[in-house]
């Protein structure tokens, strides 16, 4: 039987990685830049880390991979992490707690279960996450993160969309409904369906109706927020402090001269976000997002501690990066014939000499043509010769520091694109 891998899960080869370290090392340099440090969680964490808080949607939790860790007699129910934000919550609520602000980030793989198809079930993010700050100043910094990344990667024409989970769970509290049903429609509104409010009944239906309004309304500024403002909170003031927060972020990002557009039916699929939310598209394609989860971390058991993040799709950034524009140099590639049995010690030298220069030394295995422009025969009557495959020429030298000359005077350069 031929072997396979297991359905919905992702190899990567050569040319595939040529493209995702570049992509996460600009996920990173980024990050870095802006102060965040780099964590590791476990892929496995367990299931009460995303049940107990009501940190996922249901509809979230229905997808997750689930299964018993046996230890002796008993066993506790685990998964494969389906989000990234959490465990760095738990991270931080366990390793790091009381300190702020702390500034993470991580590049990870994440599991989602998907029925067969083309969607897969294992896929990469760089995210971000400021612990201990509950500013606008904080939620702004990570939109405009996230936006340098993305112009990093030469990505134009990207869509910043901006929510308010805030301002949505006070709609629902509005409607009188149970917790568990404002779970459900609170789920189908960050799906970004917009008309999950008919689907209330009765008394609530009516109520429904007339606050479907408020979440159909979108606008590009504050100005826009701050007219609406004045409207909405006369049909329902709760609402009001909401606006006011979402309001003092939007005027930073007008500030900061970036563009978005405010889509309140619009979300992230994940329970844990109070505040603002922000999604970011390409084409119509959704490449991240993040907000404001301000009761994640007091969830957990770890004080009144505020937060924000985002997250990046790997995946879906490397299908729309051209690979030539974020490639690093890479050093000139040398193939290292050995022509005789006695010549291997040598052959050895002369590659370890080469990479010690700065170029990449390949041993010929098996004597077919070499694919790279330069290659070096050891152990012939003369002890070098680098022949030039680009300009079909030949030399003949005696030591590996005339080979490094060569090298240098010929076009050899020890780093050439990618």
């Amino acid at each position: 039987m031929k072997v396979q891998r297991c359905k919905g899960m992702r190899d990567m080869l050569p040319a595939e990685m040529d493209v995702f370290r570049p992509v996460e090392g600009i996920c990173r340099d980024c990050c870095t830049g802006w102060g965040y440090r780099e964590v590791r969680t476990p892929t496995i964490e367990y299931l009460y880390l995303f049940t107990s808080a009501g940190t996922l949607t249901p509809g979230r939790l229905g997808k997750v991979y689930s299964f018993l860790d046996w230890d002796g007699w008993s066993g506790e129910r685990v998964v494969l992490r389906p989000d990234g934000t959490i465990p760095v919550a738990r991270l931080y609520t366990e390793s790091l707690p009381g300190r702020g602000p702390v500034r993470l980030f991580y590049a990870a793989n994440i599991f989602i279960f998907e029925e067969a198809g083309e969607k897969t079930r294992e896929r990469w993010q760089c995210g971000a996450e400021l612990i201990g700050a509950g500013s606008a100043v904080a939620d702004a910094e990570l939109v405009a993160l996230s936006l340098e990344v993305l112009k990093k990667l030469g990505l134009k024409g990207v869509e910043l969309r901006l929510s308010h989970a805030g301002l949505i769970k006070a709609l629902l509290v509005k409607l009188g409904l149970s917790h568990e049903e404002q779970d459900r429609l609170f789920d189908r509104i960050l799906d970004g369906d917009a008309a999950a409010l008919a689907g209330a009944g009765g008394k609530s239906a009516e109520v429904g109706n007339a606050l479907k309004p408020l979440l159909g309304f979108k606008g590009k500024s504050a100005g826009f927020l701050r007219n609406q403002r004045a409207l909405l909170v006369q049909d329902v003031p709760e609402i009001g402090p909401h606006i006011d927060d979402f309001l003092k972020t939007v005027a930073l990002l007008d500030d900061l001269g970036c563009k978005y557009k405010i889509d309140i039916a619009s979300g992230a699929g994940f329970e844990y976000y109070t505040g603002m939310i922000f999604q970011l598209f390409i084409g119509g394609e959704k490449v991240g997002g993040g907000g404001r989860y301000d009761a994640l971390i007091p969830a957990m058991g770890g004080g009144d501690v505020p937060a924000s993040g985002f997250a990046l799709y790997i995946d879906r950034l490397m299908e729309m990066v051209k690979a030539e524009d974020i490639a690093p140099a890479v050093p000139e590639r040398v193939t290292v014939k050995i022509k005789s049995g006695g010549a291997v010690k040598e052959a050895f030298r002369a590659a370890e000499g080469l990479r010690r220069a700065g170029y990449i030394a390949e041993l010929d295995l098996n004597g077919e043509k070499a694919a790279s422009r330069w290659t070096l025969e050891v152990g012939g009557e003369t002890p070098y010769i680098l022949s030039d495959s680009l300009k079909s020429r030949r030399f003949e030298v005696k030591t590996i520091g005339e080979v490094l000359k060569r090298l240098e005077g010929e076009g050899g350069d020890k780093d050439s694109p990618a």
